[in-house]
């Protein structure tokens, strides 16, 4: 067992002789965080190796021809004139075309933000308005909805669509006639400083809520990633085949694409929606080593009855991360693969990716904080730091990952990013005498009832215990003497004849008074889920304040 959670300074031996190299050709030594230059050199070194394939079509392409079409992509981004730190919107499915502009970007220094390509007009129109685009590159059957969504703003930027749609360029189209004017030999990526130059442009509700940028700069990108690869000791291609999941918009899908090319590995992926049969199929024929995703959709990947149909058992590794992992779900995916690493993964899109490393043998623990990493807990109302074991605080981070900042939104930048150059997570954590660090659960989130606050992932942690529950999540009503009245929607196994007063009774059994289900129950067919597949709170209040509660 601890073999499986042993880390290596492999990578960052690999990535300081890969970066070397690419410093030594420029004599910049920032050129060490340019991940530009560092996935052209990744894709000389080796340009016969398979970088992609899209799983619905089996299309796939290797290294010689993503660097031929990123290059002709940078060239006709020239002549566009999109400059360095403009921004280019990536909105499609995870087809092979999708990820070639990024590369381009990160060659020439512009910004890259991945989006949601099933958003509706108005929602495109506030995407739009605040990231400011200078190119839109998205599928032909959502080209005429970009461009009602661009009507009245201030800028205009220009729409190239991967497949055809009439009035509009689309991308091979774009290669063709605008990406011929340097040779692959004779490209060269532009020179800029690391530590300004944005690279991803990151959505995320952050801690207020609302939809926003969240600005991650080449060197953040650069020194954070390396971390999630600690505990392979093989490179290059630590891990055969990753799998990727998650849509574009999602930070585990975006340092899956950037780090193929660098450590050298073929990602699978496709361009249907992955649904449980889907992936399934994936699974099974192309037996992929690595995937990080949410609990959320390894629940359903992993549920009785179905998970049956698919052999888990070809990874080496499986991370599940980007919200709260039940302890339960980790024991059954152990249990279904046993010499697989099965691993926790707390991370931000404000901090460019991981903040602790998962110890096995602490399973309920987010693990220690990387060691790139200053960690703090804070008492979130009189900003003071606790430094007593088992007290819980809002997590605060320092270090070099930390982002630069929410694009465009000075304000909420300041209430995030707070003197001395730390991060106000909005997470309340604990740590033991042992500094671990344990989930609490989202200041935001927090209920509180009279003079308590209540957690709702301590509830989900007990009702997801009771036999006939497949899913479940907490959320809160409000009561004008009370305060919040916790609810829980409930997803049934399926043919269970599970009762509200059951799932009241069982809570009662665990937790004290101040946490029962005063609010009721909820019984639903599926929990609503936001694009990066975790549950919608803000939906899931709206349900239990116009359903009735049993």
């Amino acid at each position: 067992m601890s073999e499986w959670h042993h880390r290596t300074d492999a990578i960052h031996w690999y990535m300081q002789e890969l970066s070397s190299r690419v410093v030594a050709e420029s004599g910049i030594p920032s050129d060490r965080h340019h991940l530009g230059k560092l996935i052209l050199r990744g894709f000389k070194d080796a340009p016969d190796f398979l970088l992609q394939i899209d799983a619905a079509t089996d299309e796939r392409e290797n290294f010689e021809s993503a660097l031929k079409r990123s290059v002709q992509c940078a060239n006709a981004l020239r002549k566009l004139d999109v400059k360095h730190k403009d921004v280019i919107l990536l909105m499609a499915p995870n087809h092979i075309h999708l990820i070639i502009p990024m590369y381009a970007a990160f060659y020439l220094g512009i910004a890259v933000a991945g989006i949601d390509w099933t958003l509706g007009v108005d929602e495109l129109r506030d995407t739009f308005t605040f990231n400011e685009p200078k190119v839109i590159f998205c599928q032909s059957e959502r080209a005429k909805d970009v461009a009602s969504a661009l009507e009245g703003l201030q800028f205009k930027p220009q729409i190239v669509t991967f497949g055809k749609a009439d009035g509009f360029t689309s991308f091979s189209e774009l290669l063709e006639n605008y990406g011929n004017d340097t040779s692959v030999e004779d490209f060269k990526a532009a020179d800029f400083d690391t530590s300004d130059t944005i690279g991803l442009l990151i959505a995320t509700s952050g801690t207020t809520g609302l939809p926003k940028s969240a600005c991650c700069t080449h060197k953040n990108l650069a020194t954070a990633i390396p971390y999630k690869w600690l505990t392979f000791d093989q490179y290059p291609t630590p891990t055969r085949m990753p799998f990727i999941i998650s849509p574009v918009q999602w930070y585990s899908a975006l340092y899956v694409h950037i780090s193929c090319p660098i450590l050298r590995m073929t990602k699978v992926q496709s361009s249907q929606p992955i649904t449980q049969e889907h992936a399934y199929y994936i699974i099974n024929k192309y037996r992929p080593t690595f995937t990080l995703t949410s609990p959320n959709i390894l629940t359903t990947l992993f549920k009785d009855g179905d998970r049956q149909k698919c052999d888990f058992t070809c990874f080496e590794q499986l991370v599940a991360g980007g919200s709260g992992v039940h302890p339960d779900l980790v024991t059954l995916m152990k249990k279904v693969m046993p010499n697989t690493k099965v691993l926790v993964m707390y991370g931000l899109s404000e901090l460019s990716g991981m903040a602790f490393n998962f110890d096995g043998c602490v399973p309920t623990a987010l693990g220690r904080p990387v060691q790139s990493l200053k960690a703090k807990l804070v008492d979130p109302t009189t900003l003071e730091e606790i430094t007593e074991p088992n007290v819980i605080g809002e997590l605060w981070v320092k270090g070099p990952a930390v982002f630069k900042g929410y694009y465009n939104n000075p304000e909420v930048t300041a209430q995030t990013l707070v003197d001395g150059g730390w991060l106000r997570t909005g997470d309340m954590m604990y740590k033991d005498s042992a500094y671990n660090f344990y989930y609490f659960d989202r200041l935001k989130l927090l209920l509180k009832y009279r003079n308590h606050q209540i957690s709702p992932l301590e509830i989900e942690s007990v009702i997801t215990k009771h036999p006939a529950v497949f899913e479940v999540a907490v959320t809160g009503i409000h009561h004008q003497e009370h305060g919040d009245l916790p609810v829980a929607c409930v997803v049934p196994h399926e043919g269970s004849n599970v009762t509200a007063q059951e799932i009241k009774d069982f809570v009662k059994e665990s937790l004290t008074d101040s946490k029962q289900l005063r609010g009721g129950v909820l019984f639903l067919k599926q929990l609503p889920l936001t694009s990066t597949s975790k549950i919608d709170r803000q939906k899931l209040r709206k349900l239990a304040l116009s359903s009735p509660l049993e």
